[in-house]
């Protein structure tokens, strides 16, 4: 965990997450997927399902056809920064569409779209054996916390509390 990183322990039992995952970079995508599967086991959460989608430009949509379905989404993917402007577009174009997507429906959407200039750093953030980072369990857990904090003030505002 990096320094500054929030440790949350939740409860997602009984909720239901779609995790939708870019298929570019295999390896990267893999560590990603097992880390959210791991996050939201630990979180309690038995009702998942994978969706799998070319690129992390798809993930938007799939998001906003996924997301009144679904308690919380996860989003993964993975874009490395090559010699064209490509990279700013696809990049620029994932995180305001799931953001848009999030705020429309209401949806929480765990962020786990790795933006990296090199192929070495997104290994470094995947999850996988020696990486420093688990992006895709932190995307999982976040997505779920959300959830359960929204539902927490949910049910004060309408204790009056």
């Amino acid at each position: 965990m990096k320094d500054g990183a929030p440790s949350l322990a939740v409860d997602g039992r009984g909720l239901a997450v779609a995790v939708i995952a870019a298929s570019w970079h295999e390896d990267v995508m893999s560590g990603l997927l097992d880390g959210a599967r791991r996050g939201l086991s630990a979180a309690g959460v038995t009702d998942v399902h994978e969706v799998r989608v070319p690129g992390t430009f798809e993930l938007s949509v799939a998001c906003a056809a996924l997301a009144p379905r679904y308690d919380a989404l996860v989003a993964l993917g993975v874009v490395i920064r090559g010699g064209t402007p490509h990279f700013e577009y696809v990049c620029q174009a994932a995180t305001t569409g799931i953001t848009e997507v999030s705020l429309r429906t209401s949806t929480p959407i765990g962020f786990g779209v790795l933006t990296c200039d090199t192929e070495e750093q997104a290994i470094d953030r995947a999850g996988l054996p020696g990486s420093s980072e688990d992006k895709g369990h932190e995307a999982a857990t976040a997505a779920v916390a959300t959830v359960v904090a929204l539902r927490g003030a949910e049910r004060a505002s309408r204790s009056g509390s």
